[in-house]
């Protein structure tokens, strides 16, 4: 029983949340603060008596509240790094991959276009050469 009183004790006596704070600021934890400046407008209608009737006169007013944001960059770890690495290189090698294809595609586009034009040419110096029979 006396073993479990000092493993209790000593859980009570373990590092700390600031010390682990600490420790991640020394590897390179970066704490920014941004502030955002929000503007609450609001209509407050006041009743008013003149001359025997109920006016009701509308006052705008605004408030200011800021709004702190505390955004925490945590450092990677190598494996992420690593991996970040790995998936900009593939994508490297497959957008490499994809604008090859496009060449390849672009350049079997102009042939097709050469032959059609070559085909559409014939054809219409075929019309003229039997209209020019026909005429003749």
């Amino acid at each position: 029983m006396r073993i479990f009183y000092l493993f209790f004790v000593l859980a009570l006596y373990s590092c700390s949340a600031k010390y682990h704070y600490q420790k991640a600021l020394k590897k390179g934890l970066e704490v920014t603060k941004q502030s955002d400046t929000i503007r609450i407008s609001t209509i407050d209608s006041v009743p008013v008596i003149k001359h025997d009737t109920i006016v009701y006169e509308k006052f705008f007013s605004s408030k200011d509240t800021v709004i702190m944001y505390n955004n925490v960059y945590v450092p990677q770890t190598r494996l992420e790094t690593r991996i970040e690495y790995k998936l900009k290189r593939d994508t490297l090698r497959l957008i490499k991959k994809v604008e090859v294809q496009k060449a390849k595609a672009a350049k079997r586009t102009c042939w097709q276009c050469f032959l059609i034009a070559i085909l559409g040419l014939g054809l219409l110096v075929l019309v003229l050469f039997k209209l020019v029979q026909k005429y003749l």
